[in-house]
């Protein structure tokens, strides 16, 4: 098989993802198993791979997004590809990446469906047990990575409040409040405990704050997250972490512009369900080169991929979690894999110009169709 990984979105004004798909090591998996890889020019710029590593492990390297595109049977991406792209998805491709279609232009979603695309979404592969492997990866580097970033944030240099996450002698640590008890939120949990802060955390599932409580000895509020709660806890939170997920489909609005306008200012909400929306009301999609803004007082960090300022740890974790199914789909065919691996298909958007994920048909309007059906 031919398989195509383009360089990710990025120009003049702005850098909006610094992964690349696969590492070289991947590249030459592959590339073993008897399949040729196109890597479009300085994919692996931002995560320190450089196309001369890339050849020596038997990639082809190729100087536009284009000829990748037209050369490959399985297009590779780590972002959704951009508007300049969509001109260079061919009848069916195969197209591998975080598409995060809940939230994705419709014009998007109808490129795919007329040109009769499988369009498989890493964040909504599922393992048989329900987990969601290559999301997991992500969410353990965003989680860490929350904390860092609320830590660097609450500095008076960049507006915060000027505290340090985990106080001193005769100063209390800063309150972190975690909406989530997820991977997203174990992992923030994790860090904000190691640098000493005061943590709250927040779930509608009983059995994820017992989970939560078990973990880390009790060194955790944990509370239902019902509006009355998360009021409460919003107020004195010096640092707030949307970390809510509701599997492949649009987040909730669990924090209202009204809380918003209650916390405390220079206080920081890093809301890292923002590629499924957000769970802030005041919430907006950043970038990670202007990735902040200010309302109410309160610093706000929406950057739906986090793990892209880590671009190289990040490379290295996808790499380990996505290849084996590229590879397997490269080895056995598309149609063998979705038959004999029902949890994979549940990762499926689009299949032969029909959707197949009942969340996405429903936000977009478009007739249903279970893959199963299809095969």
């Amino acid at each position: 098989m031919n398989i195509g990984i383009p360089r990710e979105s990025a120009d003049a004004q702005k850098i909006l993802e610094r992964r690349v798909a696969l590492t070289p090591a991947g590249v030459k998996a592959l590339v073993d198993n008897g399949h040729e890889v196109f890597v479009e020019s300085m994919a692996g710029e931002y995560s320190g791979f450089s196309d001369a590593e890339y050849e020596k492990m038997g990639a082809k390297i190729v100087f536009s997004k284009e000829e990748v595109y037209k050369r490959a049977q399985m297009i590779v991406k780590v972002s959704r590809p951009s508007e300049a792209e969509y001109s260079y998805l061919c009848d069916g491709h195969l197209l591998f990446g975080f598409l995060h279609l809940a939230v994705a232009p419709k014009s998007f979603v109808e490129i795919l469906l007329e040109r009769k695309i499988t369009a498989i979404g890493y964040e909504i592969i599922e393992l048989p047990d329900g987990r969601l492997p290559i999301l997991q990866a992500m969410s353990e580097i965003a989680g860490q990575m929350a904390i860092v970033i609320a830590a660097r944030y609450l500095q008076n240099e960049d507006g915060g409040r000027g505290i340090v996450l985990g106080g001193i002698p005769g100063v209390p640590p800063a309150t972190v409040v975690i909406l989530g008890a997820g991977v997203v939120g174990q992992n923030a949990i994790r860090a904000a405990l190691g640098l000493g802060a005061h943590v709250v955390v927040l779930d509608k599932d009983v059995d994820k704050l017992r989970e939560v409580e078990k973990l880390f000895d009790k060194r955790v509020e944990t509370a239902i997250a019902n509006v009355y709660n998360i009021e409460k806890a919003v107020q004195f939170a010096d640092v707030l972490i949307g970390a809510v997920l509701i599997h492949g489909a649009l987040t909730p609005k669990l924090v209202t512009e009204e809380m918003v306008k209650k916390m405390k200012p220079g206080s920081v909400i890093i809301d890292v369900s923002i590629d499924q929306g957000g769970c802030v009301e005041t919430s907006r999609p950043t970038t990670i080169v202007n990735p902040v803004f200010v309302k109410y007082g309160v610093i706000h960090y929406c950057v739906p991929n986090i793990a892209s300022n880590v671009a190289r740890t990040a490379t290295y974790a996808l790499t380990n979690v996505s290849l084996p199914y590229i590879l397997e789909i490269a080895n056995s065919g598309l149609e063998h894999v979705l038959r004999e691996r029902p949890s994979f298909a549940k990762g499926v958007y689009t299949y032969l110009g029909y959707c197949t994920n009942q969340s996405i048909a429903e936000i977009f309007n478009l007739k249903y169709k279970k893959i199963e059906e299809l095969l």
